[in-house]
């Protein structure tokens, strides 16, 4: 199994492309909500989706959104249901796959971590540096592993259906005709300065708008912290390393840093060019150069078709047989060390061959990795030291009975964070949920306790305590009168601005002139403009409103009104409208366009087969888990 497999690792793999897949798509229907227990918050033909599982998933989401801290309840319920349906559907896919027989080898897990080179040092896969890597995010060798598997299953089925996807001939042209699509317009804009002069604002108006908006220029509800902190960057900067420390774990861990054999030969290429039998007749008579005493390196940078290699005498450098794919590499690897041979014929041509230096498979050297070992002890030190100290903090909290007593235990700065809020937390302590959650927490809001010890993430953890909690208030209104005024004005300025440009369409459907309608009204007017659909220098509120305006008839233009991107309104004149010419369009971008539209209408097949499933499959949902608090 993998267990075997994973210690014979050549190559490396990301952590951010082998998470589990999260389907976004959100279907409705299909369920029974209904309570099924406090172990579950789904259940898909009986394979049911832990609560645990749910929570972690909704916390994970909120740790890579913090702003999600700062939604409404409504919508952080909204949210929740939108990651359980994410759950439900890829346990949706996962049954099919188990049912149709979907199955991923451990060969092809492997060289999916082969391929990878993010655990790679030096372009070898480095154990230790997986271990630790997964380590870090949480990660058992095991349970990474069965992850990779279930994504390479998901995927092969969604490459088999978007594989499928076909579009027609006719169906394509009509997307380009739609795409390239012209409308010749006039356009007519209304600026807020040209009202400007009509806005009246009086102290009454002032006041009797912030009466009537009492939930408007609120003050959130805020807290002055104090906190402790240790960071493992602290610790870590600390930390001294000595060589007899780094040779002990070389010593200890050389099986880790195994190089394969590898090979340092020098190559002359002549390429076929137009005659195949020309260019084998040089290569003879180079290697019979060679082979007569002629010094390699002059030939291979007087004769050699290579251009990365001729410079330095045909020098190909220090390379494993994976480096040397092919019959070259066959040679090279079945040469003895001095030997010449020539002409091998591959695919760019013929070379002539000298084996220079053999490296034997075995440990790699000390001061080669060198910089890696340090790194890795420097790492496990601080680790170490890291862990040393939240022992420490953790020991500390239990007798402390202030954070002042706390700081002073285990001699750090006791810190202050003022104005941290519910809604967007707030410097140095950030907007992580539970940090937020650990402040406002009922029995730490009183100030009269500490908080739990918080673990912001691997790296940095924190003890907090309340010294004033400012509740949420109203600002008065003589705070906030500039940004009443502020309001009305954009309020009325935006009625002028409407009323006018419905006088000018008024105007434009009674006959006006567009240039006259649009002096009568104060707006600057061109004349009529040709505008594309992709066209990018245009106002995209505009060109939304042209767009999707209907087509004129042969007796009038069609008219409207929008805002637009400068504050302002637009009047438009849509006067004809100019299909798009596919022939006009380069082939090699018919030919990508097809492709990409090929792909998007496979996208909407896999979309349309997962709601397929979803729908014939048993579902139930624990509403209670979905509506519960977050448990953070």
């Amino acid at each position: 199994m993998l267990s075997t497999i994973r210690e014979k690792f050549m190559g490396g793999i990301a952590i951010a492309i082998l998470g589990l897949i999260a389907l976004t798509f959100v279907f409705v229907g299909g369920a029974n909500f209904a309570f099924i227990g406090n172990n579950y918050a789904a259940s898909v033909d009986g394979s049911e989706i832990g609560l645990n599982q749910f929570e972690q998933a909704y916390r994970d989401e909120l740790n890579a959104n913090p702003s999600y801290a700062q939604l409404p309840d409504d919508l952080r319920q909204q949210l929740r249901r939108n990651i359980l349906e994410s759950l439900i559907q890829q346990r949706v896919i996962d049954n099919y796959l188990a049912e149709a027989g979907y199955q991923v080898s451990d060969e092809t897990v492997t060289r999916l971590i082969q391929q990878t080179p993010d655990f790679q040092t030096e372009g070898q896969f480095d154990i230790e540096l997986y271990r630790s890597i997964l380590a870090q995010n949480g990660y058992e060798p095991s349970d990474f592993e069965r992850a990779q598997r279930v994504t390479l299953r998901r995927n092969q089925l969604q490459r088999a259906i978007r594989g499928s996807a076909l579009l027609t001939p006719a169906a394509y042209r009509r997307y380009l005709n739609l795409a390239g699509e012209q409308r010749v317009v006039a356009l007519a804009t209304l600026s807020p300065d040209t009202v400007a002069d009509e806005i009246v604002i009086t102290d009454e108006m002032i006041t009797t708008y912030y009466d009537n908006n009492p939930t408007l220029f609120q003050l959130p509800e805020s807290a002055d912290v104090q906190f402790v902190e240790i960071q493992r960057s602290d610790v870590a900067a600390s930390v001294e390393v000595t060589e007899e420390e780094l040779l002990a774990y070389y010593e200890d861990n050389k099986d880790i840093y195994q190089q394969d054999e590898q090979r340092q030969a020098r190559h002359i290429l002549i390429e076929f060019g137009d005659d195949e039998a020309a260019a084998e007749e040089k290569a003879v008579g180079l290697a019979a150069r060679v082979k007569a005493g002629e010094p390699f390196e002059d030939l291979a940078r007087s004769n050699s078709d290579d251009p990365g290699t001729s410079g330095q005498g045909g020098d190909l450098g220090m390379r494993t047989r994976s480096q040397l794919p092919g019959d070259l590499g066959s040679s090279i690897f079945s040469m003895d060390e001095g030997a010449i041979e020539g002409p091998i014929k591959t695919e760019f041509g013929f070379h002539i061959v000298r084996l220079d230096e053999i490296l034997e498979p075995g440990p790699l050297p000390f001061d080669q990795v060198r910089a890696e070992l340090l790194s890795v002890v420097q790492d496990r030190q601080a680790e170490d030291l890291f862990r040393g100290l939240e022992r420490d903090l953790s020991d500390a909290h239990f007798e402390a009975d202030s954070i002042a007593d706390l700081a002073a235990a285990i001699d750090v700065e006791l810190k202050m964070a003022t104005g941290f809020t519910r809604d967007g937390g707030g410097e140095p302590l950030g907007n992580n949920p539970a940090i937020i959650e650990a402040v406002f927490d009922e029995l730490t809001l009183t100030g009269e306790q500490m908080s739990e010890i918080v673990e912001i993430d691997n790296a940095r953890t924190v003890v907090v305590q309340v010294a004033k909690y400012n509740p949420a208030m109203r600002q008065p209104l003589d705070d906030v009168r500039a940004q009443v005024e502020s309001r009305l004005r954009s309020e009325q300025s935006e009625a002028l601005m409407a009323g006018r440009a419905d006088q000018m369409i008024a105007a434009l459907e009674s006959g006006t002139e567009f240039a006259d309608a649009a002096a009568a009204i104060g707006a600057s007017a061109g004349d009529p403009v040709l505008m594309a659909r992709n066209a990018e220098d245009a106002d995209q509120f505009v060109m939304v409103a042209v767009f999707t305006a209907a087509k004129p008839s042969e007796e009038s233009p069609t008219v409207g009104s929008t805002r637009n991107g400068e504050g302002g309104y637009t009047v438009y004149s849509l006067e004809a409208v100019l299909p798009g010419r596919p022939e006009v369009v380069p082939v090699e971008q018919r030919d990508a366009g097809k492709l990409q539209l090929t792909d998007q209408t496979g996208i909407g097949d896999f979309v349309a087969f997962i709601q397929a499933l979803r729908e014939d499959a048993d579902i139930v949902i624990n509403e209670e888990a979905v509506a519960a608090s977050d448990m953070l």
